[in-house]
């Protein structure tokens, strides 16, 4: 479905993407890469409703109706902000006929801003907001290769956010909460095996899912 929207705000963003000049090989490169601006030109051209009832006006028959292709942009940004961000990283890859597992540490930190990748209009944060904060609680690590192997987990024991529910339960945006990272001890989890871990132990494993909570 096309909606018709304002074009000088279609391609904002509550926060200036531009100013971040990420890092290659981290999580901001790789939402930076998801979200970037793309043309719509030759073969990907977007089919133009408008333009073809102005060049062939109306059609009552659509099997028999030409259409107009036009030059478009494309971008997705997020337009309603989660309470619990889950970011999923592609771990494989084609090599010929195969699928290679990508082994490559990418830099994830313990505290993310979205607001360069929300919709200027973005449903549940709050007027004027233009900070959109996730602390990390959990991480998911995979060791082996696409055949077979083994998960791990980091997860954080912190105390209760408890402004999750009226996000959650009410869609409540939050007004004024925390900034900084949620405070709390790191674990890392393997079958039955529990271990306290330092962050910086973390931070520097493969993720494969890294589960963020919403803090502003």
């Amino acid at each position: 479905e096309v909606l018709t929207e304002d074009p000088e705000t279609a391609f904002c963003t509550l926060a200036d993407r531009e100013d971040l000049n990420p890092e290659e090989g981290s999580i901001y490169h790789c939402l930076y890469q998801f979200t970037r601006n793309e043309k719509l030109t030759e073969n990907n051209k977007l089919l133009c409703e408008v333009c073809t009832q102005r060049h062939y006006g109306p059609k009552k028959n659509i099997k028999s109706e030409k259409y107009v292709y036009t030059n478009a942009k494309k971008q997705m940004l997020i337009s309603l902000a989660p309470p619990v961000l889950t970011l999923h990283l592609k771990r494989f890859q084609q090599a010929g006929f195969n699928l290679r597992k990508v082994n490559r540490h990418i830099k994830f930190p313990e505290a993310i801003d979205l607001a360069p990748f929300c919709t200027v209009k973005c449903k549940n944060v709050a007027e004027g907001n233009t900070k959109v904060l996730y602390s990390l609680y959990g991480v998911v690590e995979h060791s082996g290769t696409m055949r077979s192997g083994h998960y791990t987990a980091y997860a954080k024991m912190r105390s209760i956010n408890s402004h999750l529910s009226d996000l959650v339960i009410r869609g409540q945006s939050p007004q004024a909460l925390e900034t900084e990272p949620v405070k709390g001890q790191w674990f890392h989890i393997s079958d039955t095996h529990v271990q306290a871990v330092s962050a910086s132990k973390v931070l520097s494993s493969q993720a494969y899912l890294l589960f963020y909570e919403r803090l502003l």
